[in-house]
C-alpha cells in the first residue's frame, strides 16, 4: 500500500489545528481543532469527510495530550497515526529566519535552530516546537517535515530585507524584513498564474492577504521581492488588532511622555490597535454594518484601512515595474467585496479596475472580478496553506525516498 497522506499539523500556544490530506487528490479525508489547550474547558472538534463532526469538551493538559486525543479520533475513522499510508507529518513554523529558504526535515539540530529563533518570534516558535516534539514522540520513525512562513520571503534582495540601520548592530541581533503568510503568498501567486493561464515564471503578482493578521508581497516570476510584514508580523497593513506601520518614534514618545513599559507598548501595538484600536471592533462584517448605520469612528477606521491598503498597492507597483494581476485572498480579501471595490478605487490610471457585478459573486474558486478591459487583473483567490504544507512536505519526502 503506497504512503500517499500527510497530516498537517499547526500549532498555537493554546490550541491546535490539524488536516489530513491525500496527495493523490488533495481531498481531506479529515479535519479538526482542539482549541483552550491546558484549561478546564478544552474542546477538540472532529470532522471526518463525509461524515458528522464529533466534539469533545473537558480538560487537555497539554500538547501531548491533545495529540493523542487527535491520534484516537483519527484511529475511530481507520485513520490513526499508525496507518501505513500516511508518508509524513507536516508542520507550520512562523520563523525560520535567513537559515531556512525551504521545508526541511526536522532532526536535533533543525529542532535547535527553530528554538534559537525564538527570541525573533517569542509567541509563536514555542507552540511550534511543542507541536514537533510531540509529534516525533508519537511517531518517531515518521519524517517530520517544517514548512516555514518565513521561506517564501528569503528570495528578496537585501535592498528590500534589510532596514536602513547600522549593519554590525543589525547582523548581531538578526534584525531584517522577514515576512510571514508565506505559505499563503507561495500558494496564491501560483494559483493566481493558474488563473491567468499563464506558468508562474512568466507572471507578476501583488498578493494581499486580508485577514485579522494581514500582509501584502510583490511577486515577480514566482519569487517573492519585497513584503510588507518585517522582523515581525507587526510591520505593514493595517490590521485587526496590530497597528502596521508607525514611526518608531512613536515608541520612545509613549515611554518618556506617557510612561508605559516596553511590554506595555508591545500588547498596545499588537493586541490593542488597528481596526479594533480604532474603533472598537475588529470584525470587518462589523465594521461595515456600523457603517451603514452612520457610524463615523467605524468609517474612519475603514478608511485608514483602505488608505494604508492603497500605498502597498501602489508600492508594489513601483517595484514590479509590471504588475500583470492583483490577488485577494484569506477572510476578509476573499469575503469582503466592499473592500476589494474600495482598495482599487482610484487607481484606474494604473490599469486596475473591478466589476461590480463579478465582486459581488461570493464563491470558493479562484475568480476573476476585473471587467474585460482591464490592463491589470484582479482576482479572488482562496488560499489553501494547508495544502500547500502537505504539498511541500510530499514533494521533500517522496524526493528523499
Amino acid at each position: 500500500m503506497s504512503s500517499t497522506r500527510v497530516l498537517v499539523l499547526n500549532s498555537g500556544s493554546s490550541s491546535l489545528k490539524y488536516q489530513l490530506l491525500d496527495m493523490r487528490d488533495s481531498s481531506r479525508p479529515a479535519t479538526g481543532l482542539v482549541e483552550r489547550i491546558g484549561e478546564q474547558t478544552s474542546r477538540l472538534k472532529h470532522t471526518p469527510a463525509g461524515g458528522e463532526s464529533r466534539e469533545r469538551t473537558g480538560p487537555i493538559a497539554d500538547h501531548d495530550a491533545a495529540l493523542k486525543a487527535v491520534a484516537a479520533e483519527l484511529a475511530k475513522d481507520g485513520l490513526g497515526l499508525d496507518s501505513p499510508e500516511l508518508a509524513a507529518i507536516g508542520h507550520r513554523v512562523v520563523h525560520g529566519g535567513k537559515h531556512f529558504t525551504r521545508p526541511t526535515v526536522v532532526d536535533d539540530t533543525v529542532l535547535a535552530e527553530i528554538e534559537r529563533l525564538i527570541p525573533v518570534a517569542p509567541l509563536h516558535n514555542p507552540a511550534n516546537l511543542t507541536g514537533i516534539r510531540t509529534a516525533r514522540h508519537l511517531r518517531p520513525d515518521l519524517p517530520q517535515v517544517a514548512v516555514f512562513d518565513t521561506a517564501f520571503h528569503t528570495t528578496m534582495p537585501e535592498s528590500a530585507a534589510r532596514y536602513a540601520i547600522d549593519v554590525k548592530t543589525a547582523d548581531e541581533h538578526r534584525v531584517r524584513r522577514y515576512g510571514f503568510h508565506g505559505t499563503s503568498h507561495a500558494y496564491v501567486s501560483r494559483a493566481t498564474a493558474k488563473l491567468l493561464g499563464r506558468a508562474p515564471e512568466d507572471v507578476n503578482v501583488i498578493v494581499l492577504h486580508l485577514g485579522n493578521g494581514a500582509s501584502a508581497s510583490a511577486v515577480r516570476g514566482g519569487m517573492c521581492v519585497d513584503t510588507s510584514m518585517g522582523l515581525t508580523p507587526l510591520e505593514g497593513l493595517v490590521m485587526g488588532t496590530r497597528s502596521g506601520d508607525v514611526d518608531p518614534a512613536v515608541i520612545f514618545h509613549l515611554m518618556r511622555v506617557g510612561g508605559m513599559s516596553a511590554d506595555e507598548i508591545d500588547t498596545l501595538l499588537n493586541k490593542k490597535s488597528g481596526l479594533i484600536g480604532l474603533c472598537g471592533d475588529n470584525d470587518m462584517r462589523e465594521i461595515r454594518r456600523r457603517i451603514d448605520e452612520g457610524d463615523e469612528q467605524a468609517r474612519l477606521a475603514f478608511d485608514i484601512y483602505i488608505h494604508r491598503l492603497k500605498k502597498y498597492i501602489g508600492a508594489y507597483y513601483a517595484v514590479l515595474g509590471r504588475v500583470d494581476a492583483v490577488a485577494f485572498t484569506a477572510g476578509v480579501g476573499e469575503n469582503a467585496a466592499e473592500v476589494r471595490e474600495a482598495a482599487v478605487a482610484g487607481l484606474e490610471e494604473l490599469g486596475l479596475a473591478v466589476d461590480a457585478g463579478l465582486n459581488a459573486v461570493r464563491g470558493d474558486e479562484p475568480r476573476l472580478i476585473s471587467p474585460d478591459f482591464a490592463r491589470v487583473a484582479v482576482a479572488v483567490v482562496p488560499t489553501d496553506e494547508e495544502l500547500e504544507i502537505a504539498t511541500q512536505t510530499y514533494a521533500l519526502v517522496r524526493k528523499d525516498k
